[in-house]
């Protein structure tokens, strides 16, 4: 589990937080200091390192010398590098603590998750340097004078900014800061923030609550976002619930009409916006289109699909790639196909799957998995868990089972409750594969029922609960 620092409003003495090598590249530098995997970075010229991005800076200005120590002899090595890369890789990108939210939302997800998950998904993070590596949305408030100096003087730029709304008194009721966990009493102020901010590129997002931040509000704060020049995007999306609120605010789901008049509303923003400047600047996510019942936009209409993680585009893009041309009028070996899927996209892929009913020999189900896990309410396929599907599916039922990439952590077999593909695999006893990160991939493995190792387009990091649910 990674570390945690929280924010404060005294500042900490700088202390040196050991940086753990999980390997040293062959002749490097480090091989040739005798430096081996578990050993730990100290400094970097005489600095304290922090994270992958001051390791960076350091080496960057030339003639670095580097500090590490075996950590059950205590032996210490210090060896230099010119314009020479030293051979380290680490096993985080963020050696001091990742920093810890200031607010205590009504909508965040971390307060609405399951208790018996893993540990880490509790992380209520919110540190900048993940934004700038990853993408992952931050509010901002929790930052110190020297995080914001660091991010101008480095150029920590683009960050990805959890906005909600530009009026700063709803803003405060939305997200109800600790006043002891905000070490700037400017950090709060999202309009000061973005402002102070003017060199840095932001992309942000809006989680939008019925009747709370839409309407005539949203209208504002799109005005004041499309005003800053640094801000080069929005994107708005519903609030993300589960099944476990009971100890929070009552908030319910879009209903078809409102999540319409907040399509109405950003559609005639992006009117405006392609006059005045030829971009739309504002994106709904795919799940407004889905509950307001309304058709998707086109491929061009996404302007390069920069939101695509929060939730913007994924649908459109995963249709783009269409099904093949020419579809076979039987298959040579028979099967049953099932692909299990969130409620919300189920409709969309049955029909984008239609054309496959003629094929003599396939039966083929979309079936839509009830969550059980955070409940009904969460219908997105990302937070199924493998003990979803048990219940969800019988076993031997299918010969072939297809799953969403998104169902797993990246790079491994890896679900939500810690089942792997391989577990459920044998409870189920049926082959179980992933579909395919596009809908040509998905038909290709339909078709030919051969498995091929689709990886998920996001893992599950500290944030990637939030990413899954498209909301920070």
């Amino acid at each position: 589990m990674p570390r945690v620092i929280l924010s404060r409003k005294d500042p900490q003495p700088v202390k040196i937080t050991p940086a753990r090598v999980r390997a040293v590249a062959a002749a490097s530098p480090a091989a040739k200091a005798g430096v081996a995997a578990g050993w730990e970075l100290l400094t970097v010229n005489g600095q304290a390192i922090p994270d992958v991005l001051a390791y960076r800076r350091e080496l960057e200005a030339g003639n670095a010398e580097l500090v590490v120590r075996e950590p059950t002899s205590g032996l210490e090595a210090t060896f230099a590098v010119g314009w020479d890369e030293p051979g380290l890789e680490f096993d985080d990108v963020i050696f001091d603590g990742i920093r810890l939210c200031a607010n205590h939302c009504d909508f965040c997800y971390i307060h609405q998750m399951p208790k018996g998950m893993r540990k880490s998904l509790y992380i209520m993070d919110d540190d900048f340097r993940t934004s700038f590596l990853y993408g992952s949305f931050v509010t901002l408030t929790n930052l110190r004078e020297e995080d914001l100096q660091r991010i101008l003087d480095e150029n920590l730029s683009p960050l990805y900014v959890s906005v909600h709304t530009a009026n700063e008194e709803k803003r405060a009721e939305l997200m109800n800061w600790w006043p002891n966990k905000v070490p700037l009493a400017e950090a709060v102020s999202v309009r000061g923030m973005i402002e102070r901010l003017a060199s840095i590129e932001l992309y942000t997002q809006m989680v939008l609550l019925p009747g709370r931040n839409d309407g005539d509000d949203l209208d504002e704060t799109l005005a004041y976002l499309a005003s800053r020049p640094n801000v080069l995007a929005a994107a708005a999306v519903p609030v993300g619930l589960t099944g476990n609120r009971g100890h929070l605010t009552n908030l319910e789901p879009y209903t078809r009409e409102e999540a319409a008049d907040v399509l109405m509303r950003i559609h005639r923003f992006q009117r405006r916006m392609l006059a005045e400047r030829g971009t739309r600047f504002v994106f709904a996510s795919d799940e407004f289109y889905i509950r307001a019942e309304l058709p998707l936009p086109e491929d061009e209409a996404y302007e390069g699909y920069s939101m695509i993680e929060n939730g913007v585009g994924m649908v459109r893009d995963f249709l783009s790639a269409g099904l093949p041309e020419a579809l076979p009028a039987k298959l040579e070996r028979p099967r049953k196909v099932l692909i299990a899927t969130g409620r919300l996209f189920a409709p969309v892929l049955r029909e984008a799957l239609s054309p496959l009913a003629t094929i003599a020999g396939l039966d083929l189900e979309v079936r839509a998995i009830t969550n059980c896990t955070f409940g009904e309410v969460t219908t997105v396929a990302g937070l199924l868990a493998g003990r979803d599907l048990l219940a969800g599916v019988r076993p031997g039922e299918a010969d072939l089972l297809l799953l969403s990439p998104n169902m797993f952590k990246y790079g491994t077999e890896i679900m939500l409750d810690d089942r792997t593909r391989s577990d459920v695999q044998e409870e189920l006893r049926m082959r179980i594969a992933v579909g395919g990160t596009n809908l040509a991939e998905l038909a290709d493995t339909i078709l030919s029922g051969e498995v091929h190792d689709h990886l998920p387009s996001f893992g599950f990091s500290t944030h990637a609960i939030k990413e899954a649910a498209k909301q920070h």
